[in-house]
């Protein structure tokens, strides 16, 4: 069985070839109006948000011209002002000590620390005495051969050259007398110096570091007894440099007083503690070191035994601390912290909306601040924050303002 094939239409092919063209023809012209429309709408939009990303947020801060006291910090050593080894003039047994003298313990001046056996002493002053008493007696009766010769002579009824006169008046013999008295008068004087100084005394209220004898030691003189520092000041010596000199104040003379110095402890005290002292002297001679110049800081009461705050912490000599010292006034100066002042001694400065960058010059710097004397003016504005990209001219933004660059409310 033969089968026969179906014929074709060729009216709906024609009429879907059209069909596909008019939808593609619908596309593109949708596409076309879609790509007008974003042509002639972005680019506004586009060139808004490009200037918001161009002007860079920023914090500023207004700057004051006035007159400032730097701080200028140095780091130095707790000494004793008064630092002597105890020694005794004479020498022998000690017969008795202060229970003060120990270390650790407090001794007031004049106060009897040691006491040598002064036997010997007492003896020699005896015998010192008797020696005057006996040169005395020579003298009063050389007075008397005197007087008879005297009395020979004017009876002789001669009269003699200067030289024979004197010898027969026995003038030699009477000025040896005296002089015989006067040395006895001298040694009695010395044997009651020697006595009293078994007696050994603190030189001045002081601390006692060591103890290098005891009761029933036997001390030769200027054998060392001991150690004692004086308790009414420290002093702090610590250095500076050469060119912070000329905004520190010394006392001109011992009844001035100081700049005003701030001393810390930063390992051995609570946070914010301090003790207050005085500038007190410039050494006069660099730290080899470091070639910077030694100053001494003044403390008194530094073992805070008279303070009216029983927390006050005491200086511990030979402890590392921290001096604050107040400087000299600097007039017509604008104070930044050291961390706005950019390379080369320039500083970032918001005007008009803008960045410039200005040249300054320094007076002087301390830890914390720089004192600036040219370059930025009362009132102006000063860029804190860190900038990715530093050009003058470039456009900036307050952190705190408005997407139109007006201060945000604070309401």
């Amino acid at each position: 069985m033969s089968s026969s094939a179906k014929p074709s239409n060729p009216t709906r092919g024609r009429f879907g070839w059209k069909a596909t063209l008019l939808v593609c023809a619908l596309i593109f012209l949708a596409g076309a109006g879609a790509l007008v429309l974003v042509f002639f709408t972005e680019p506004e939009v586009g060139r808004m948000e490009a200037a918001r990303e161009t002007a860079m947020l920023v914090d500023v801060t207004e700057v004051q011209k006035g007159e400032y006291r730097p701080v200028i910090r140095a780091m130095g050593t707790v000494v004793a002002e008064h630092d002597v080894s105890l020694q005794p003039r004479v020498g022998g047994e000690i017969l008795s000590r202060s229970d003060d003298f120990t270390p650790g313990g407090f001794v007031k001046k004049g106060q009897v620390i040691v006491e040598i056996d002064p036997t010997d002493y007492r003896n020699s002053l005896t015998r010192r005495k008797s020696d005057l008493d006996r040169a005395v007696s020579n003298l009063q009766l050389e007075m008397g051969r005197q007087n008879v010769a005297e009395q020979d002579y004017r009876a002789m009824g001669r009269e003699l050259s200067g030289q024979h006169r004197d010898l027969v008046l026995r003038r030699p013999q009477l000025m040896a007398a005296k002089a015989d008295v006067d040395d006895a008068k001298a040694a009695v004087g010395q044997a009651e110096l020697e006595l009293g100084r078994t007696r050994v005394k603190a030189p001045f209220d002081a601390r006692v570091l060591s103890r290098d004898a005891d009761v029933g030691s036997r001390v030769s003189a200027g054998e060392v007894l001991g150690r004692l520092v004086g308790t009414k000041t420290f002093w702090v010596e610590t250095t500076v440099s050469q060119s912070a000199l000329p905004w520190i104040s010394f006392p001109e003379n011992n009844n001035d007083k100081g700049a005003v110095v701030r001393i810390r402890n930063r390992s051995a005290w609570p946070q914010g503690v301090t003790r207050t002292g005085r500038l007190y002297r410039l050494v006069g001679t660099l730290a080899e070191d470091t070639r910077f110049a030694r100053v001494l800081v003044a403390v008194d009461d530094p073992l805070a035994r008279k303070a009216d705050d029983p927390e006050t912490p005491p200086l511990l000599l030979q402890s590392f601390v921290e001096a604050e010292i107040q400087g000299r006034p600097i007039p017509d100066v604008i104070r930044l912290k050291r961390d706005y002042i950019r390379k080369n001694n320039t500083v970032w400065v918001m005007k008009d909306g803008k960045l410039e960058i200005r040249d300054v010059k320094i007076v002087f710097s301390d830890a914390e601040h720089a004192y600036v004397r040219t370059g930025l003016n009362d009132g102006e504005k000063v860029v804190t924050s860190s900038l990715a990209t530093v050009a003058g001219g470039a456009p900036l933004r307050l952190k705190d303002s408005d997407d139109n660059g007006n201060p945000a409310d604070g309401g």
